[in-house]
């Protein structure tokens, strides 16, 4: 009798390396996918080849989605200015989705009857993976040993030394899921909601040979175009070199308290230059390129549209609509954003684009008025008091509301 395919969401860690394991030793055929957007290097993706078939795995397989990744979430979440809280740019947890169909794709490929990962019953990627796969392959069965077992760490590592297997999982103080859009960091000082991460935490430290830096960002349509005049056409490549520099002056620090899809409070230290810096770069042009509701409607849609990748709804069928919002608030967002780069921070310096509505000739601001006369001044601020004035005619301002 033919054995059963079982496709395990492997990120090379101790639950998903426990799973492969366990899984082959239960006699099914195992293959090992790594979905990596962005996160993993050359030398670990190698790596996690090299210990799947240790394991056990009949085949090992690294489906590199980062520009797809890029292409349907990550271009909209820079339209949107996508900061969940005004703080996190929704960094590993936006990643979880496209890791998730990517396995459920090739899980439907390859005619697997399973698909394993490694979550727990405590955290939110539980809910990203096993949405995305009861919907993308509802035909599949959903395996979750560290969760369905409640498995601890030294069960897990016990079993893969009895079975020859040996790594280092020493639980460390800190655990890092690594992105193209930022590091989460989780554990250590973290647990105690009074303090902070200490330096040592962080991944990135300040190495930038001078005290301070210029860095200017052109956008054409509101993706990135320019990084310092360098023309950037593959998108994910423009990222990278934003986050080169602005990791070099440790920027994007910072600490997130939100509520998790399960209903509890949760805290994630980050650190996220790239997204940070890009994020204030394009808010910046967009201040000078688009109209005031525009910006307005723009911040509505994009606060739900964060709100639905974290919560993993990204295949609600209006996802696609408040992209094409998205989409078409940019067709005038062209030119460059210049910042200024500090240890540990940013300013932003000004904007420099041929779609400036500040450049009208209309007026400027604070200083003199071409389209409209003093009498058309007057006039205007008449009838624009008129509905106080209806309201305070019949109900006279309070002490309080005049200050007396």
């Amino acid at each position: 009798m033919a054995k059963k395919k079982v496709v395990v969401a492997f990120s090379g860690g101790l639950d998903t390396s426990y799973t492969v394991m366990k899984l082959s030793q239960e006699g099914w055929e195992v293959y090992a996918a790594c979905a990596n957007t962005g996160g993993f290097s050359p030398e670990q993706l190698k790596r996690n080849e090299e210990n799947a078939y240790k394991l056990g795995a009949v085949k090992y397989v690294t489906l590199d989605v980062t520009r797809e990744y890029y292409a349907k979430s990550l271009k909209y979440m820079i339209f949107g200015n996508v900061l969940r809280n005004n703080c996190y740019p929704i960094s590993v947890s936006s990643e979880r989705i496209f890791q998730a169909i990517a396995i459920a794709r090739y899980a439907n490929e390859i005619g697997a009857d399973a698909i394993a990962h490694g979550s727990t019953g405590a955290g939110n990627d539980q809910i990203r993976f096993d949405m995305t796969f009861q919907v993308l392959a509802p035909k599949v069965e959903i395996i979750t040993l560290t969760r369905d077992k409640e498995l601890t760490r030294k069960e897990e590592v016990d079993y893969l030394n009895a079975h020859g297997f040996f790594a280092d999982f020493t639980k460390l103080k800190y655990s890092y899921n690594v992105g193209i859009w930022g590091t989460s960091i989780c554990g250590g000082e973290l647990l105690d909601p009074a303090q902070g991460l200490p330096e040592c935490a962080y991944l990135k430290h300040v190495t930038a040979e001078e005290p301070e830096a210029e860095l200017r960002i052109t956008f054409k349509r509101g993706e990135i175009d320019a990084v310092n005049g360098e023309h950037f056409e593959d998108k994910v490549k423009a990222i990278q070199k934003i986050e080169e520099i602005g990791a070099s002056y440790a920027i994007g620090r910072d600490c997130n308290v939100g509520d998790t899809i399960i209903g509890i409070k949760g805290r994630v230290g980050f650190e996220a230059a790239a997204p940070k810096i890009i994020i204030e770069a394009h808010r910046l042009l967009e201040k000078s390129t688009l109209s005031k509701w525009q910006q307005y409607w723009k911040d509505q849609i994009a606060n739900w549209y964060g709100m639905f990748l974290h919560e993993s709804e990204y295949l609600e069928p209006v996802m696609p609509d408040m992209e094409a919002f998205l989409t078409s608030s940019q067709r005038h967002v062209n030119g460059t954003a210049i910042l200024k780069l500090r240890p540990f921070t940013l300013q932003t310096v000004g904007v420099d684009s041929d779609d400036d509505l500040t450049k009208s000739k209309l007026g400027e601001y604070g200083e003199m008025n071409h389209g409209w006369t003093a009498d058309d001044a007057k006039g205007f601020i008449k009838i624009l008091s008129t509905p106080l004035k209806v309201y305070y005619g019949i109900h006279p301002v309070d002490e309080e509301r005049k200050g007396e």
